[in-house]
């Protein structure tokens, strides 16, 4: 799943007042990459990294990758 996937995939309602959401649901995604946004685990805390590489229209096209040992849902609240 691209970051482009996931911001369609989203309830739109719920951050219609999200001026970052509302960017990323706006720009066109452009020449994309091998890069991939990583997503990981370290010392307690979620760490996601490479999603400051390239324009934001680059960065739409990046794969999302979640490590293995993390179990997320497609529906989880953050607290």
């Amino acid at each position: 799943m691209t970051l482009r996937d996931l911001i369609n995939s989203v309830d739109s309602e719920q951050y219609s007042d999200n001026p970052l959401y509302q960017k990323l649901r706006t720009t066109k995604p452009e020449y994309g990459c091998i890069r991939r946004i990583q997503v990981k685990e370290q010392d307690g805390q979620l760490v996601i990294t490479n999603a400051h590489v390239g324009s934001l229209g680059d960065i739409l096209t990046y794969v999302i990758e979640v490590a293995p040992e993390l179990n997320i849902s497609k529906v989880q609240q953050v607290s």
